[in-house]
C-alpha cells in the first residue's frame, strides 16, 4: 500500500500539525460538554461520585472495565496474587512438574469460585472433545467442538447447563459463559492439534492442565495448544536478556493505564453521553465524530489492559502470551482489526488460513471470511447486533480484496502507473482514511449502540455533507498518512537489522 515511499518531511509535519490541532479541538469541546453535563438528569445512573481529591463525578457506564477493577478487583488480585506465589514455590522446588502444578492450583481455584457443578459440566465437555479427537477427524472436531459451543449459546441447551449449575456459586452471569466458552476454544485447539500429530495421541491429562491454566481460564487470552504444550514442557525453562525487566515494565504500564482510564472518566463521559440520544444529536459534527472514535480507543486501551494484566502472570510462568490487539489508531484495513489477538489468532490459524490460502483469490477469501465469521457469531452469541456487525465487517474485510483487485486490473493498473509513487501513496491513503471511518461505524454498534451508530452515519454522511464530511476525510487521511510514515520506518528498521544478521 505505498508504505515504502516517504513523502517530503513539510508535509509530514503538516499532517501532524492538522491532526493534533483537530484533536485538541474536539478534545476540548468533549471536556467542556461532560462539565457542564455532568449533573443532567439522564446522566444519573452512570455518573456517579468519583476520586474525592479530583472532585468531579466519574462515568461508571462500562460494566466490564466497573466489575474487573471495582466490583470484583479485591477476588482477581487475590486469585493471580496466589498463582504467582504457588508457581514461584513450585519453580524453585520442582519446575519440572510445574505444568502440574499449574493445573492443579488452577482448578482449585475454579472449584472455589464456581463450585463442583460447573468443574464437572466443563470436564464432561473436555471428555467428550478428547474423545473426539482419537478418530484424527478435523471435520469431526469441528462439528462437536460447535456444537458444544452452541449448547452455551442456544436455548434450551444453555438453559439446562446453567440451571446445572445455578446455585452453586455466585458470579454465575459473569463467569460462566466466559469460563464455558473459552474451555471450548481450547478444547477444540487441542483436538485439532491431535489430529495434526503424526503419531500417537495427546493425553486427557495435557488437556486438563492446557484448559485449567488460571491466567487464561476465565477470559483468556487463547494459546492455541501447541504453543502452550511445548512452552510449558520445558524441563529447565530459561529467561532471555533483560526479560524480567520487560515483565515490570509491561506490569508498570498496565497499572499506569487503570489509573489513567479512571481519571479520564472523571472529565470525559463518552460511555454516558452516547445513551441519551436526544442530548448526543445536540453536539457539534465535531464532538459526535471524536465521541464515536474516543469509544474505539478506550475499548482497545481496556483490552490492552486486561491482557496485560494476565499477561504480565503467564511471562512470569515462562510463557509467551498473545500480546494487546494493535491499537485502533494505528488500524486502517479490517485485515488487522481485532480486538482479542487470542482468539483472532485461533480463528486464522484454524479457519481463515486454512481457507482462504494466501488471501490472493477472491471465492476462497469469501468462504474463508464467511466461515470465520460464521464462527465468531456463535462465540458471541445470538443477537440482531450480532447478526449485522459480522456482515458489515465481513463486507469490509471481502471488499479490500476488491479494490485491490481492482487496483491490479489493467486500467486501473495503468492509470496508478502513470502517477508518482508519491502520488500514489496519497491517493492510497484517502481509500484508507474512508476505511478508518468504516471500521468505526462498524464496530459502534457492538461496542455502544445501533442508535448511536445510526446517529453517527447520518451526522457525518448526511447532514454533515459536504463540509463536516471532506475536514473530518481529511484530517483522518493525515492522520493515516503518519501511520503510514510510522510502518515505512519500522519496516527499513527491520530490513537494516535483517541485514545485519545475514551479513554476521
Amino acid at each position: 500500500m505505498g508504505i515504502k515511499t516517504s513523502l517530503p518531511p513539510l508535509e509530514l509535519a503538516t499532517y501532524a500539525l492538522v491532526l493534533v490541532g483537530a484533536l485538541s479541538y474536539a478534545a476540548i469541546e468533549l471536556f467542556e460538554t461532560s462539565r457542564d453535563n455532568m449533573n443532567r438528569k439522564t446522566f444519573k445512573e452512570s455518573v456517579k461520585p468519583g476520586w474525592h481529591y479530583i472532585g468531579r463525578k466519574m462515568d461508571v457506564a462500562d460494566f466490564e472495565w466497573v466489575m474487573w477493577f471495582k466490583t470484583f478487583r479485591n477476588v482477581i488480585i487475590f486469585a493471580l496474587s496466589g498463582h504467582v506465589l504457588f508457581a514461584k514455590i513450585c519453580s524453585m522446588t520442582a519446575p519440572q512438574h510445574r505444568s502440574w502444578m499449574y493445573a492443579l492450583y488452577g482448578v482449585f481455584a475454579v472449584l472455589t469460585i464456581m463450585g463442583s457443578h460447573y468443574v464437572l459440566l466443563l470436564l464432561a465437555h473436555c471428555l467428550g472433545l478428547y474423545m473426539v479427537s482419537l478418530f484424527k477427524q478435523p471435520w469431526l472436531c469441528f462439528t462437536v467442538g460447535l456444537t458444544s459451543l452452541a449448547s452455551f449459546k442456544l436455548e434450551p441447551a444453555n438453559v439446562w447447563q446453567n440451571e446445572f449449575v445455578k446455585e452453586t456459586f455466585d458470579l454465575q452471569d459473569v463467569l460462566f459463559y466466559g469460563g464455558s466458552g473459552f474451555t471450548i476454544f481450547r478444547c477444540m485447539s487441542f483436538a485439532l492439534e491431535n489430529c495434526a500429530r503424526p503419531d500417537g495421541n495427546y493425553s486427557f491429562l495435557d488437556l486438563f492442565k492446557y484448559n485449567f491454566y488460571l491466567p487464561f481460564f476465565f477470559f483468556g487470552p487463547i494459546m492455541t495448544f501447541d504453543k502452550f504444550h511445548a512452552q510449558v514442557s520445558q524441563l529447565e525453562p530459561v529467561r532471555r536478556e533483560r526479560e524480567m525487566w520487560q515483565i515490570r515494565m509491561q506490569a508498570g504500564l498496565s497499572l499506569a493505564a487503570i489509573v489513567v482510564v479512571d481519571v479520564f472518566f472523571h472529565f470525559f463521559y463518552i460511555l454516558t453521553i452516547p445513551n441519551d440520544l436526544k442530548f448526543t444529536n445536540s453536539l457539534s459534527d465535531w464532538t459526535l465524530a471524536v465521541l464515536a472514535y474516543f469509544n474505539l480507543v478506550y475499548d482497545w486501551v481496556k483490552a490492552a489492559v486486561m491482557f496485560g494484566v494476565v499477561n504480565t502472570v503467564a511471562r512470569l510462568d515462562h510463557l509467551d502470551p498473545p500480546q494487546a490487539p494493535k491499537c485502533i489508531t494505528a488500524l486502517y484495513v479490517f485485515a488487522e482489526t481485532h480486538f482479542d489477538r487470542g482468539i483472532n489468532d485461533w480463528l486464522c490459524k484454524y479457519v481463515y488460513d486454512a481457507i482462504g490460502e494466501e488471501h490472493q483469490s477472491v471465492g476462497p477469501e469469501l468462504v474463508a471470511s464467511l466461515a470465520t465469521f460464521a464462527i465468531t457469531t456463535l462465540w458471541l452469541g445470538p443477537h440482531h447486533i450480532v447478526y449485522l456487525w459480522s456482515a458489515l465487517n465481513c463486507f469490509g474485510l471481502n471488499f479490500e480484496l476488491w479494490v485491490q483487485k481492482l487496483a491490479e486490473w489493467g486500467p486501473v493498473a495503468q492509470v496508478e502507473s502513470s502517477l508518482s509513487k508519491q502520488m500514489s501513496r496519497r491517493a492510497r491513503a484517502l481509500f484508507g482514511a474512508a476505511n478508518f471511518w468504516c471500521i468505526i461505524i462498524y464496530n459502534l454498534m457492538s461496542l455502544n449502540s445501533l442508535k448511536f451508530m445510526e446517529l453517527v452515519i447520518r451526522r457525518l454522511l448526511f447532514t454533515g455533507f459536504p463540509q463536516s464530511t471532506l475536514v473530518i476525510l481529511f484530517v483522518t487521511y493525515c492522520g493515516v498518512q503518519l501511520i503510514k510514515e510510522r510502518e515505512r520506518l519500522q519496516a527499513l528498521e527491520e530490513e537494516k537489522e535483517a541485514a545485519k544478521k545475514k551479513a554476521a
